[in-house]
């Protein structure tokens, strides 16, 4: 067990095109250009209320709808942005922590999609709370809403739908189960409810988390919600990269067209180099749970060849 674990760490924490690194990464980076911009703002002591008309503004989703459709890349921009370092910090814990687990769950190629989707959801919640409610109406030019909050909220909940018996921190009395960590941070979520006053911004987080329980909800019915959003993701990154682009294709000649007489799928009873990065980007992909007994041993047999 010990010996599995540590591939499934491997493949989580120093893999290239790690999700969760990439997530994580995006928002500090941008966190960092926007706010040395503020800065600059600042010391040449120009009027910080032009940066947020001028510049900021122009990222987040306003809640009038009319605003939001001149501007509709804000759907995309506002979860990435922040103006508050303690709110990228604490943002940038929770994501690494639900991130983390959500992607041993179900590997790399889910939590990016469940992120946008929860941030999406949420803005759009967000927005029709403003324009169809009546006493929200008046305040629609004025609010906005910002951060990753939404997307996160969107994995915890994905995470925990998919495993709420999840155990984190072992050493305390076996583990604590991820639904507790998750309780924990909602109602974090529900005090700040409470303290802007019932603000539409915090209800919209729920939102995003209704998203990472749908989205849940079809996977397990058969419906990747992710695969056109990966799909495309490989097609952009292949534009740039045309020896990854016939991966694929080279692997289904050598295994399928180029046999000559040997069955396509006959078993080698040596352990290759080959077979055990086939075997890691599958864990990347789909998460160790889907392994065959056959890929497990061939792990187990890979740690004691390299411990010898």
């Amino acid at each position: 067990m010990l010996r599995e674990d540590r591939y499934r760490k491997r493949i989580g924490l120093g893999q290239d095109g790690n999700s969760l690194v990439l997530l994580i990464g995006i928002i500090a980076i941008v966190f960092c250009i926007f706010k040395f911009i503020w800065l600059v703002y600042n010391i040449a002591d120009k009027d910080l209320a032009a940066y947020d008309q001028n510049i900021f503004n122009w990222l987040v989703v306003p809640g009038d709808f009319e605003k939001m459709m001149s501007r509709p890349w804000t759907l995309l921009s506002f979860m990435f942005m922040h103006s508050d370092p303690w709110d990228v910090v604490g943002n940038l814990l929770w994501l690494w922590a639900f991130g983390y687990i959500f992607q041993d769950l179900t590997g790399n190629n889910k939590l990016i999609p469940v992120f946008i989707y929860g941030s999406v959801g949420a803005a759009l919640f967000f927005t029709g709370c403003y324009n169809l409610i009546p006493k929200l109406a008046p305040a629609a030019s004025t609010v906005t809403l910002v951060g990753a909050s939404a997307g996160i909220t969107a994995i915890a909940i994905a995470a925990t739908t998919l495993a709420p018996d999840y155990r984190i921190f072992p050493m305390i009395n076996g583990g604590v189960p991820l639904w507790i960590l998750t309780v924990i941070y909602l109602i974090i979520d529900f005090s700040l409810i409470a303290a802007h006053k019932g603000a539409p911004g915090h209800f919209a987080h729920l939102a995003g988390g209704l998203v990472g329980f749908l989205f849940i909800y079809q996977m397990r019915r058969g419906r990747d919600w992710s695969n056109w959003m990966n799909n495309f993701f490989d097609w952009i990154t292949n534009l740039f990269n045309p020896d990854r682009q016939s991966w694929k294709k080279t692997a289904k000649t050598d295994l399928h067209y180029n046999s000559r007489g040997t069955q396509p799928y006959k078993k080698i009873p040596n352990i290759t180099q080959k077979r055990i990065d086939e075997i890691l980007d599958k864990i990347n992909q789909q998460g160790y749970r889907f392994l065959t007994d056959e890929e497990k041993d061939i792990l187990k047999r890979a740690a004691e060849d390299e411990e010898l």
